[in-house]
């Protein structure tokens, strides 16, 4: 089969298509035959060693954590009737060798989704790791609901920053399928049509639109939830707009040191959580997966133009160029088409 390998640190030139036996699934585990495979900044960061500042774990590694296809084997302990399912898969390379940049991947059948006949591999491969993160983002407050769905966060107001992104799109549509207000902030025009296409109700550019007046006008109680991108540049915005008992939920890395109004955030009884999928608890992540699951399920989480999330695809062959517009900056969704399972 053909697989995506490293074998050192460094940049996209140190990917490699290359020919490799087809895995064989152990026990609990199930065989996908792998459709389409989605990137995310975690896979670049993990290829370049900025997460992982030390020698490779395993002597070659298969990048990224998410993807879809249809399992075809299942190992002992598995039932034989998940043959033929249709699945999307998520967090497949966290501290594991082999992740979705390959033709079959063998991993832990929980990892396994069954995909609805109606939902596309495309959707499949884009949800895992931002679905799950913004899902984190949106029930970690002290006073937030734990679990979403239909009404879950009716009455709530959220604001996502960087409403155009992987997660920032994932939070828009997972809290408008839960019933809550949403104002996001981008910073483009072209940006503020993929926003609103996701769902939310009022979109603001941060480079030329006065945030915090425009959201303490929509919610003049403050937001209960903010889902942020970027905790450093946005502190002061987020303190000024943060209701009370509300929570700033930051899911990016940032390499400067944040700084906080510490009497204003008691007066609040603000809460900042910092949020990491790869090391979420277990029941919140295993909650997460039921919600995302029952989310595509409903239609409310959907990829392409017309739903806030473009789509840019290159074939395995070219995983290099996918790594290198995540690198970038790609506005929307990278996937990377693997094979056509039968």
């Amino acid at each position: 089969m053909k697989a995506c390998v490293y074998r050192r640190y460094g940049g996209p030139e140190v990917l490699d298509v290359v020919e490799r036996p087809r895995p064989v699934p152990g026990p609990g585990e199930v065989l996908v035959e792998v459709a389409v495979s989605g990137v995310n900044p975690t896979d670049w960061k993990m290829r370049l060693g900025t997460t992982a500042p030390h020698a490779l774990p395993y002597p070659e590694m298969v990048p990224a954590q998410d993807g879809a296809g249809v399992v075809v084997a299942v190992g002992d302990g598995i039932a034989p009737s998940r043959l033929g399912e249709r699945v999307w898969l998520w967090e497949c390379a966290w501290r594991r060798a082999d992740g979705t940049a390959q033709e079959y991947v063998a991993l832990p059948a929980d990892h396994a989704v069954v995909l609805p006949a109606q939902a596309s591999f495309d959707l499949g491969a884009s949800v895992g790791i931002p679905a799950l993160t913004a899902h984190r983002c949106l029930t970690v407050g002290e006073m937030s609901t734990k679990r979403l769905g239909p009404g879950a966060l009716s009455g709530r107001t959220v604001l996502v920053a960087g409403g155009a992104g992987a997660v920032g799109h994932a939070a828009i549509e997972l809290a408008r399928w839960s019933g809550a207000a949403i104002v996001t902030t981008v910073s483009s025009e072209k940006k503020a049509i993929l926003a609103r296409a996701a769902g939310a109700d009022i979109v603001l550019n941060y480079r030329s639109d006065d945030v915090v007046a425009m959201t303490r006008d929509f919610a003049p109680g403050g937001v209960d939830c903010i889902v942020e991108v970027d905790s450093v540049t946005n502190a002061g915005i987020d303190r000024d707009v943060l209701a009370a008992n509300g929570t700033v939920a930051v899911y990016a890395s940032d390499t400067r040191d944040l700084s906080l109004s510490v009497r204003p955030a008691m007066t609040l009884n603000a809460r900042y959580q910092f949020v990491l999928v790869y090391t979420v608890p277990t029941a919140a992540k295993s909650a997460a997966v039921e919600d995302v699951a029952a989310a595509i399920a409903d239609g409310a989480l959907r990829v392409g133009e017309g739903a806030g999330l473009p789509l840019h695809r290159f074939p395995l062959e070219r995983i290099r160029e996918a790594h290198a517009a995540v690198e970038g900056g790609a506005t929307g969704k990278v996937l990377v088409d693997v094979s056509q399972p039968t």
